[in-house]
């Protein structure tokens, strides 16, 4: 790792670039009480941050793939028209992306956000133009494994670079198991909403502690 020089670089969105974290619990909570589910804990909602909205109601709610399927739409109806605006980005990133692009370095969103709702929050926050292209899982619940998003930037925009060039940044061991399955490596954010000692598990290339650190690293 020491003295790696990324040239291309893939960036997950939630907790990584953005801190969506409050946009999402009221997003969630309205689209549950719209298919009869009241969640007592709101803080509970937070472990919604950073995964696949679609599954995550399945697995943390029990919700059969219908019911899910419409959950998902009530939650992405509220959060495009409300919860986009109540996410930060992070300090310095904005700054960062824009060194990145200075010193020719190619950047990619890949996300399991879909990609239909990841455009308008790059724009929000007026940092669309530092990346190539803005890839997330397609509006039909298809595309939602971020190895799949991966694979899907690699076939369509950079088919025969070096993958020791290519790194992920995200915050979740989904970004870990995606980068491990297309042979890349991935650095993960420890000021986003993944679990320390589960990132440490799945054993990433590097892990860091803050924007700044991050730079550090990307920049080198």
């Amino acid at each position: 790792m020491a003295g790696k020089k990324y040239k291309y670089i893939l960036f997950d969105v939630d907790g990584t670039l953005t801190d969506p974290k409050i946009g999402i619990m009221r997003s969630i909570d309205w689209a549950l009480k719209k298919v009869g589910i009241v969640e007592e804990n709101f803080e509970n909602l937070a472990r919604f941050v950073g995964t696949g909205v679609r599954k995550s109601f399945m697995e943390f709610y029990g919700l059969d793939e219908e019911l899910a399927k419409k959950a998902s739409s009530y939650y992405g109806r509220h959060w495009s028209e409300l919860g986009i605006l109540e996410a930060d980005i992070y300090p310095g990133m904005g700054e960062l992306l824009a060194e990145l692009k200075e010193q020719g370095k190619r950047l990619f969103v890949a996300t399991s956000k879909p990609t239909f709702y990841a455009n308008p929050i790059m724009k929000h926050w007026e940092i669309d133009h530092f990346f190539d292209a803005i890839i997330g899982s397609n509006l039909d619940g298809t595309r939602v494994d971020k190895g799949e998003v991966i694979s899907y930037i690699f076939e369509n925009y950079i088919p025969n670079v070096d993958r020791n060039e290519v790194v992920m940044v995200g915050d979740t061991v989904y970004d870990i198991v995606g980068a491990k399955n297309n042979g890349i490596d991935c650095i993960s954010v420890t000021y986003g909403y993944g679990i320390i000692d589960e990132l440490q598990a799945h054993e990433p290339t590097l892990v860091v502690d803050s924007v700044k650190e991050l730079g550090d690293v990307l920049k080198g």
